[in-house]
């Protein structure tokens, strides 16, 4: 695929899943300029860096990887935790009905740290497959897995003390 043509794959991939993409920022950054410049940032890391998207066929977890680091780096540079606004959230309402309603669990969510979220985020926010995971988060399944069952190990003890 020539550059012209990997380049219009690219904008016609990110544009048909917009909305994914910034659903994952959001969870990220809590905030929705913040989200909003994570995606635009994204997809400019993704034209000046299409070179390394080596088959095409891969452009989802690639561009997940993307838009997963560069909301990290936003976050490492603000330094800071951003609470969640339900108002915010319930205005990014897209028809389909949120896995995670309850408010201890949103904050339990927010309060595990970056690697045990990012996980979790992506297994059941945005029902990935864990191969898909690992190849975003660059680390082998064997390191997703183990992580994915000690964030549920660490939500399920938060959840259960925040009910006594």
């Amino acid at each position: 695929m020539n550059k012209t043509d990997l380049g219009t794959y690219i904008t016609d991939f990110v544009m048909q899943n917009q909305e994914k993409y910034y659903r994952v920022a959001y969870q990220y950054v809590r905030n929705r300029e913040d989200a909003l410049d994570v995606v635009h940032d994204a997809i400019k890391k993704a034209y000046s860096n299409m070179n390394s998207l080596k088959n095409p066929e891969y452009i989802r977890t690639w561009f997940y990887r993307i838009v997963v680091n560069t909301a990290l780096d936003l976050l490492r540079k603000k330094k800071k935790n951003i609470v969640i606004d339900d108002e915010i959230l319930s205005n990014l309402d897209t028809g389909m009905m949120d896995k995670y309603e309850d408010v201890d669990l949103n904050n339990s969510l927010n309060a595990l740290p970056e690697q045990y979220r990012s996980v979790i985020i992506l297994r059941y926010i945005e029902d990935l497959k864990l191969d898909d995971i690992a190849e975003i988060l660059n680390e082998n399944l064997s390191t997703v897995k183990r992580r994915l069952y000690k964030a549920l190990q660490i939500l399920r003890i938060d959840m259960i003390e925040e009910d006594y």
